[in-house]
């Protein structure tokens, strides 16, 4: 009966309202397309498609044209006729090629992201190092045997790795609080790049939908409901290196119901002497079904298991003397393993009053074991100065929003409200002095984490026609728990805090071809709850403050600009350093910076684009000319050239720059800048079989991807020395790809 309903309000709705309101479908293939912009080209009323391919435009009549749009797709013109009118539209879009010269600033909801799609679009990603890069002006690199996520740099921020950016996948946090190696610890390695659909992402705290961790900005990315075609994926490279890849469908729209099953192995002993040993299992499926063209359910499941062996970090002065060559080791004993396993139900519906529901509850089971040595024999000079981290964790969650357009005749308010909840149980996480990865010499730290985050938030996006206002606010509650399991006594620690956050937002759209944004509000990052409940920190949610001011330009139909003017200020910075167990309270600190993006349409099958960001970092409490913020970078660019569909080749080359960088407080150290060129190549033999080589680091630059200023004592030394230890960057690397589509 519910459903009877269900299809005759869908059927009977345009016979009570067809005056002044249309509702539709925007489809590919009878799957609903997200975010198409639909036009009214008499009343100039525009709507955008829903999770579910709905849309509803307002003061509508007989006779009026509709235009349909979405990049990377035909745009449709629709004339308004009586018979139309009677039921609701069906607009079925078809594919084509992604072109800078369709993009029009006023139709999108992100432009920025919708940039960022057609880099995808143009320059697939090749290997789960480059999932991060495509998000314009973030570094990574990558300093523990491959296993161990990846460095972030953004924004004049050395994040470490993730407390700064908020990552996600499908609507499940990938940022692990209290973890055993540091704060929002984010490994991304259980993403398999081909199965990834879209990035979106947003610089700076402005973003009530991201909570914890969005300081520097957010990251989501968003998995493919289903295959355009299996694939089957063989790539072999130096360092016996290799990787094998099979996508599959399960289910191809039968019954509204898709289902696909993805599979990659990835190992390799990479460039150093003594070998990494590497490898990694990544498993998922998913599932999606459309019932009555008003609700969509979504399963995934996924599992990645992972093993290394790591040079470490080197000192420079062996390096300089010649008793190792760069891709030597001091303590090749280091590495560890990890796994993940995930399970996340998505659902989307429309409720009465045309209330959009999106939620999702997750679960995530995961393991780390992590063998460092970064000093040496500083501190035990008979044993070394091995560390063993370590900790088990579940996760439990479910995020809930609320959509609903509301027309006020002479301007619209898009409301979104919001409430999600997130559940850490972490057992017997651990700091230990180890010997050879078997001998635990000292526990340093081990017990038990649980940490709650519960949060809501409101956000009412003003529609006035040329200039959009988004007032918004978010409610944090978080609650640490610790049980100290070397304490004599029982020791269960607790404590709980809340944040206020409000976020203000004002887009003006002076023409088709220039848009204008401010954007300012508050973010934070929680701290870890050792750190928390055992040092008696009086603000565990240090909050951050940020504004930006920029502008998005397309002077002509195949070049886009966009910049920005921002400020950052963070009330105080806790720096937890996970490999020794303490914090380092740093105070406040204020970054500002200017970013410049350029995207070029060269021509249909050539495009160009880059992105730059310059920071200046500061501390406020230490004299000038000492405060400086370590291994902060200060300018960075990253671009590439792309082609496709060329005499079937198609392939790219792509750059990234790091500046020299202050290492200490004072700049009297400097961690060393590079530039690396990476390049691919690929031949589509038919519509089936395509063989392709990549060239990382292809002029084989020598170049140091992580560096550190560390105090480290060699077994033969009298006395320590401070100087930059360093993970050398990838030298020339050559692999080739064989893949058969079907």
């Amino acid at each position: 009966m519910k459903n009877i309903l269900i299809l005759l309000v869908l059927v009977g709705f345009t016979l009570t309202i067809s005056a002044q309101t249309v509702k539709g479908f925007v489809t590919d293939n009878n799957q609903p397309l997200e975010n198409a912009y639909v036009y009214n080209q008499n009343s100039k009323q525009h709507s955008h498609t829903n999770q579910l391919g709905q849309f509803i435009i307002n003061d509508t009549k007989v006779g009026d044209s509709l235009v349909i749009g979405l990049l990377g797709y035909q745009k449709q013109s629709v004339l308004l006729t009586e018979a139309l009118l009677q039921q609701p539209l069906v607009i079925n879009l078809k594919t084509k090629a992604f072109l800078l010269d369709e993009l029009v600033l006023t139709e999108p909801v992100n432009v920025i992201n919708s940039m960022v799609k057609i880099d995808l679009a143009t320059d697939p990603i090749n290997s789960s190092q480059e999932i991060l890069r495509k998000v314009p002006g973030l570094i990574i690199g990558q300093h523990a045997g491959g296993g161990k996520a990846e460095q972030i740099f953004l924004r004049g921020f050395d994040v470490d790795h993730g407390t700064d950016v908020a990552l996600s996948v499908d609507g499940m946090p990938v940022n692990m609080v209290s973890h055993a190696h540091g704060q929002g610890y984010s490994d991304l390695h259980f993403l398999i790049p081909e199965t990834i659909n879209n990035i979106s992402f947003g610089k700076g705290p402005y973003y009530a939908n991201h909570g914890d961790f969005n300081t520097a900005g957010f990251v989501d990315f968003k998995t493919k409901d289903k295959l355009d075609d299996n694939l089957i994926s063989f790539s072999a490279g130096q360092f016996n290196s290799l990787r094998t890849l099979g996508l599959f469908n399960l289910l191809d729209n039968k019954n509204a119901q898709n289902a696909y099953v993805a599979v990659e192995y990835i190992e390799t002993d990479g460039p150093f002497e003594s070998p990494q040993n590497f490898d990694r299992l990544n498993l998922m499926t998913k599932y999606n079904a459309y019932l009555n063209n008003n609700s969509k359910i979504g399963v995934t499941l996924s599992h990645f298991t992972s093993q290394w062996d790591a040079s470490g970090q080197i000192p420079q002065r062996l390096v300089d003397d010649g008793t190792i060559s760069n891709f030597g080791a001091v303590d090749d004993t280091e590495g560890g393993e990890t796994s993940r396993t995930n399970f996340n139900i998505q659902y989307s519906t429309i409720l009465d009053n045309d209330v959009e529901m999106q939620t999702n509850a997750f679960y995530s089971n995961y393991d780390f074991l992590l063998y460092s040595n970064f000093t040496f024999f500083l501190d035990d000079p008979v044993n070394g100065d091995q560390i063993k981290q370590k900790e088990d964790r579940n996760i439990f969650g479910f995020n809930t929003q609320f959509k609903k357009n509301k027309n006020y005749n002479s301007f619209d308010v898009n409301y979104t409200s919001g409430v999600g909840l997130r559940f850490d149980d972490v057992n017997d996480i651990e700091l230990s002095h180890t010997l050879n990865r078997k001998e635990t010499l000292e526990n340093i730290q081990l017990g038990n984490v649980n940490q709650r985050n519960l949060y809501g938030f409101f956000n009412a996006e003003i529609d006035l026609g040329k200039v959009t206002i988004t007032p918004a606010l978010r409610l944090e509650y978080i609650k640490f728990q610790y049980q100290d399991q070397l304490s004599d006594t029982y020791s269960n620690l607790t404590d709980t805090e809340v944040a206020l956050l409000p976020k203000l937002s004002i887009q003006y759209n002076q023409n088709n071809n220039v848009q204008w944004f401010l954007k300012s509000g508050i973010g934070f990052h929680s701290n870890d709850s050792r750190v928390v409940l055992n040092q008696n920190i009086d603000n565990a949610l240090p909050k951050a403050y940020g504004v930006d001011l920029g502008n998005i330009w397309k002077p002509t139909d195949k070049l886009v600009l966009n910049s920005a003017l921002w400020y950052l200020f963070s009330e105080e910075e806790f720096v937890y350093v996970g490999d020794a167990g303490i914090i380092e309270p740093s105070g406040k600190s204020e970054r500002y910076g200017v970013d410049f993006g350029v995207r070029y349409q060269v021509s249909d099958n050539i495009y160009f684009n880059t992105d730059a960001t310059y920071t200046r970092a500061r501390s406020l409490e230490e004299d000038n000319g000492n405060d400086y913020i370590p291994l902060a970078p200060d300018f960075t660019v990253v671009g590439g050239l792309s082609f496709k569909d060329i005499n079937n080749f198609s392939g790219g080359i792509n750059y990234r720059y790091v500046d020299d960088r202050p290492a200490n407080e004072d700049n009297s150290v400097q961690a060393e800048g590079y530039f690396v060129t990476d390049l691919n190549l690929n031949y589509a033999f038919d519509n089936h079989w395509k063989l392709g080589v990549s060239i990382e680091n292809l002029f084989d630059t020598n170049w140091k991807e992580t560096q550190f200023l560390t105090e480290s004592r060699l077994q033969n030394e009298a006395a320590s020395v401070e100087e930059i230890h360093f993970t050398p960057g990838t030298p020339f690397y050559f692999k080739t790809t064989l893949s058969y589509s079907f």
